[in-house]
């Protein structure tokens, strides 16, 4: 259970804001351990869809593709651009991406999203459930209500005017009133993010949903060790029978007690 609340949510602090600096620190830890990586199972060639965050392009996430691909998974950026939010070109573009990559591999696409980038999978998963197999959200404030706010929103909130108007009715609908998500899904968040609140970012427990907890910050999540740790062994769950996230004994200490959102029935 989150500690949310009806009150509306504020942004982070300055001074989480001011740590967002940490993320060259973290790329630097990554790079040091790439050995833990190898704990992580394998890919089996499938195909993986990296949506990057908002004001970010494919550049950002280049490191966790190019881990993604020795580690077994063709992966692949949106190729879209800078993400300057849900403009029409980003949504057509990215429903006609999810198809085109089902039937190039003819296997379901696994979606893994930075921040805006993940509300963008969930999108994709809801519009197309039999294209899609899975679901990874990294720092993504899905859960943001019209009343709640983030150290992005107002220049989200500049831009709005391009947005789609298919996605904008798409959003009229909160998650706290949508039914699970259709695929497995997974929430990865950190309770030291400067950018958006971490209880926005939280997925419900069900059979085939979690949230992990990893410390870092919300720019390094795409390379935080822990982070990418998860991403790779949420991906390499069977289909056919998902289970939720168990770090290996040596790597628990790298990962808090996470905390779910509530249920639909308990807001």
């Amino acid at each position: 259970m989150t500690p949310l609340t009806e009150a509306p949510l504020a942004p982070p602090s300055k001074a989480l804001l001011a740590l967002e600096a940490r993320t060259v620190l973290e790329f630097g830890s990554a790079v040091l351990s790439s050995p833990l990586l190898r704990l992580a199972p394998t890919g089996d060639g499938g195909p993986v869809l990296v949506l990057p965050g908002f004001v970010a392009d494919d550049v950002s996430t280049a490191p966790l593709r190019l881990t993604l691909k020795t580690r077994g998974y063709n992966a692949h950026g949106w190729s879209l651009g800078r993400n300057l939010g849900p403009t029409p070109k980003v949504i057509a573009g990215l429903n006609n991406l999810v198809e085109e990559l089902h039937d190039k591999y003819g296997r379901r696409v696994r979606l893994v999203g930075w921040s805006l980038g993940g509300i963008y999978a969930r999108y994709l998963a809801r519009m197309h459930p039999n294209s899609v197999r899975q679901v990874v959200t990294l720092g993504s404030p899905f859960r943001m209500r019209a009343h709640d706010d983030s150290n992005a929103s107002k220049l989200l909130e500049s831009m709005a005017e391009n947005f789609s108007h298919e996605y904008r009715e798409h959003l009229a609908v909160g998650e706290y009133d949508r039914t699970p998500m259709p695929v497995p899904s997974t929430a990865i968040y950190s309770k030291t993010d400067g950018i958006v609140r971490w209880e926005a970012c939280l997925e419900q427990r069900t059979k085939l949903t979690e949230s992990i907890e990893v410390r870092g910050s919300h720019c390094g999540l795409g390379h935080n060790p822990s982070a990418v740790y998860a991403v790779l062994d949420r991906l390499a769950q069977p289909g056919h029978s998902w289970k939720p996230f168990q770090a290996p004994l040596t790597l628990r200490h790298m990962y808090p007690k996470a905390h779910h959102s509530p249920s639909p029935t308990t807001v």
